[in-house]
């Protein structure tokens, strides 16, 4: 039965972190370099695709001999947002992460099948887009789950956060040396990094999604066990999971419904409110009062993701909008050499 007064019971038991301060907060560094190092390479990807493009080829060199804005203040609002990030994640326990790894897993797997049926492959982009938090909480869930009982956690919690660390200030000086010099190296060739993202930086969003697979996979299992742990007993299994699927059942008809009929930024967070909505309505179900604090800890967490990643949104529309006008250009050069061949 649904009671108040048994979360108040159980104030003395919560702290801000799960278990270890301090390995809560390696958790949310490797979270946090996780989700810097996604969101530096798809800036490094998409400002290659936009130099490659012959018409924006005098932009992008406007846009490197007058560098935007000033550096120490990108690099201040930049340490703000990670470690913004990193404390965010620390904060959100374990069971509220493997619930958003779940729910995020099983929606990503929708819209895939039906980015399958679609010749356009719509939304793949934007859920990439969107996986920013969902991707840290399942990097804290996997960490969690792999070092729970260890003798010496914390110890290995600091190697993988200083490993996170360096990966997130490589693929950071990547960003920045890409975009101040990449124009102007690709044309003259006598920079090694430059010349090597010429040739193979096509790749780095297909390399992105099946790295970001793969993380997801690994959390999936991690927050399955999780929620078996500490949610589903004999006698509250049912009261879990017939809310789960009827909120999931609802927020993913939804979603298809008006995914095609809004804009890519009120579609991202719409979103973002629908699934955190119905996380939250779970966990007034069958969790206590400090899971619905972490809920609304993820709601922050989001919008410190995904407020300053709008030029990747703007990036992604763009490159579908390109790409769904390329298709009937093409079709039509197919039906005008048709029609020129039966003439002939």
């Amino acid at each position: 039965m649904f009671l108040p007064f048994s979360w108040i019971l159980g104030t003395s038991e919560w702290t801000p972190f799960g278990s270890s301060p301090i390995d809560s907060f390696f958790q949310g560094l490797v979270g946090a370099c996780g989700i810097s190092v996604l969101c530096n390479l798809m800036r490094v990807y998409h400002f290659i695709q936009t130099c490659s493009d012959s018409e924006s080829e005098t932009e992008s060199k406007q846009r490197a001999s007058s560098p935007p804005g000033n550096p120490l203040k990108g690099n201040w609002r930049t340490s703000v947002h990670f470690w913004s990030l990193a404390v965010l994640l620390s904060l959100v326990g374990s069971r509220v992460s493997s619930l958003i790894v779940l729910e995020f897993s099983l929606r990503a797997v929708s819209a895939w099948a039906s980015a399958g049926l679609d010749a356009n492959g719509r939304g793949l982009d934007l859920l990439l887009i969107q996986c920013q938090f969902s991707l840290g909480c399942g990097l804290t869930c996997t960490l969690g789950f792999l070092h729970q009982g260890a003798p010496h956690s914390s110890l290995s919690l600091f190697l993988a956060a200083a490993l996170s660390w360096a990966l997130a200030s490589f693929s950071h000086s990547l960003w920045s040396h890409v975009a101040r010099l990449y124009p102007l190296h690709s044309t003259e060739r006598y920079c090694g990094k430059c010349i090597t993202l010429l040739t193979s930086g096509h790749a780095i969003l297909a390399s992105l999604q099946r790295a970001v697979v793969l993380a997801f996979t690994l959390a999936t299992v991690a927050s399955t066990t999780t929620v078996y742990d500490h949610f589903l007993s004999q006698k509250d299994a049912l009261k879990l999971w017939t809310p789960l699927t009827l909120c999931y059942t609802m927020l993913v008809v939804y979603i298809q419904a008006d995914q095609n009929r809004q804009t890519g930024t009120e579609a991202l967070l719409h979103t973002v409110v629908l699934r955190l909505g119905a996380i939250l309505v779970l966990v007034l179900t069958v969790g206590d009062w400090s899971d619905v604090l972490h809920v609304l800890i993820t709601f922050l967490g989001e919008a410190v993701c995904l407020l300053p990643s709008q030029d990747l949104l703007q990036a992604a529309i763009q490159e579908e909008e390109d790409t769904s006008l390329s298709k009937p250009s093409h079709k039509t050069r197919k039906r005008t050499q048709k029609t020129s061949s039966d003439d002939s």
